[in-house]
């Protein structure tokens, strides 16, 4: 279960101060809603993507005993 900053306070926000695992999260959830959002839903969720790409992605560069390759959010 995720644990963390909801959307209320996270869109006073510049997605630039948004974690990874926030970016994870949100955007798991818009991908999971896409037929549903309202052009300000996809707008949001076109930002989120654009943060992960300018940060070169959402993984973790080597695993180990207690983390996997992908960040996890919940």
């Amino acid at each position: 279960m995720y644990v963390g900053r909801d959307m209320t306070e996270l869109s006073m926000m510049s997605k630039t101060e948004w974690s990874d695992k926030e970016l994870a999260f949100f955007h798991h959830s818009l991908q999971q809603m896409t037929p549903y959002l309202n052009s300000e839903g996809v707008s949001i969720h076109r930002e989120i993507i654009e943060e992960i790409e300018h940060r070169g992605g959402l993984h973790r560069e080597e695993a180990d005993w207690n983390h996997g390759t992908r960040p996890k959010y919940d």
